[in-house]
């Protein structure tokens, strides 16, 4: 697969803005992909099947820097961009969504939170050891009543005396109950809306704060997914994040990014459920012949490399203008709007392709589309992006 990857992939990124990778960025996507082939794909049914977390493989991507790939190396992380972190992302999730999504959770959401709005000291205490693989992170907002509507934010903040006190859950949270820290938001003024909500700094092996129910998935089952329960929850007063009143700003403004991250994640699923359909139709055979000889099965083909090209256009321009500290809300809606149903349907398209086979979990295309669904509901729905996109473009 590597070989139609580089033909492919890395090609179709080269030509998106007319500019070339530097050698340097196709070594990086190199040895990502090299990582995932070698440490990932001989254990994704394994993982899958028993939602098993693999932290030793977390170590090592802490090790390659792809757990900081957005920190600057003066506070331990990679230094990199954009356009390069979703070289890391489409690489990884090629092989398997759900380390993709756990490696883009931990960057986009809560490292990237800290990294953007936390003070120097914040940064110091948390940023290196999330970006080395020390720490894994968590990054709450959803809850039960609370989901693409974040106003209906029930978790309580209290301050008392040099300490915040929380009370309240969060749903559906990755690395609930794997993680070390986790950024979440909470009602400190409930008078004023969602600029009552303001967001803090967890450490999550202290007291008050536990993992609830484990959910289980019909995909990216080797992600943990869990929910988070505070109760009586005391932080030091210097774990608020930025100023009072300021939590859902930035989590709409770090949700720009996490946009790009789960569309390059929608974008290396394609991408794998595509070459394994390619690559089967070279050997499956009926009537005489491979199938890749039919008509029917050249045009799935064909609609599906044209599908995933597409998704690719719009997450590097997303990622370009981010890159460039362009304002990506509407580009980064688009990209993680189209690739995520992109995902869906070409998943689904390889399923098809592999006929009863594609049914079956001895072949990778029934994961490719279980895992590809997600891409279409978290870090806001596809009703939620169309929204936001139609805002942006009416109120330009």
């Amino acid at each position: 697969m590597s070989n139609v990857l580089e033909s492919s992939a890395a090609a179709s990124a080269q030509a998106t803005f007319g500019f070339q990778l530097s050698e340097d960025q196709l070594a990086i996507r190199k040895m990502v992909r090299e990582f995932a082939e070698s440490e990932i794909a001989p254990h994704v049914m394994e993982w899958d099947e028993a939602q098993h977390f693999p932290r030793e493989t977390f170590k090592k991507l802490g090790e390659l820097g792809l757990l900081g790939v957005l920190v600057p190396e003066s506070l331990g992380g990679a230094g990199l961009k954009y356009v390069d972190y979703v070289g890391v992302i489409e690489e990884i999730s090629r092989i398997d969504g759900a380390i993709g999504l756990s490696v883009a959770a931990h960057n986009s959401l809560c490292t990237n939170h800290i990294l953007m709005f936390g003070s120097d000291e914040q940064k110091r205490r948390w940023i290196t050891p999330l970006a080395t693989g020390e720490m894994i992170g968590a990054w709450g907002l959803t809850e039960s009543e609370a989901g693409s509507d974040a106003s209906g934010t029930k978790t309580m903040a209290v301050l008392d005396g040099d300490e915040w006190v929380l009370n309240g859950s969060k749903n559906f949270i990755t690395h609930a109950s794997v993680g070390d820290v986790a950024v979440l938001m909470a009602v400190t003024d409930k008078t004023i809306g969602t600029h009552g909500i303001s967001a803090f700094i967890v450490d999550l092996h202290q007291k008050g704060i536990s993992a609830g129910k484990k959910e289980n998935k019909l995909g990216m089952r080797a992600s943990d997914t869990a929910t988070l329960v505070m109760e009586e929850c005391r932080i030091p007063k210097g774990n608020l994040l930025g100023h009072l009143g300021e939590g859902f700003i930035q989590a709409m403004k770090v949700l720009d990014g996490g946009r790009i991250s789960i569309a390059a994640l929608g974008l290396g699923i394609a991408q794998g459920a595509f070459e394994v359909a390619v690559a089967y139709s070279k050997e499956r055979c009926q009537f005489g012949k491979a199938i890749s000889q039919f008509q029917s099965i050249q045009n799935h083909l064909a609609d599906m490399a044209t599908q995933v090209d597409a998704a690719r256009l719009l997450t590097m321009r997303a990622a370009w203008m981010k890159d460039q500290g362009m304002k990506t809300t509407k580009e980064s809606a688009m990209a993680k709007l189209h690739t995520s149903e992109t995902a869906v349907r070409v998943s689904e398209l390889s399923i098809q392709v592999h006929g009863g086979y594609g049914y079956t979990k001895d072949y990778p295309a029934e994961k490719f589309w279980r895992d590809s669904k997600l891409c279409t509901i978290g870090e806001g729905t596809s009703e939620i992006q169309r929204m936001v996109i139609a805002r942006q473009l009416l109120h330009s």
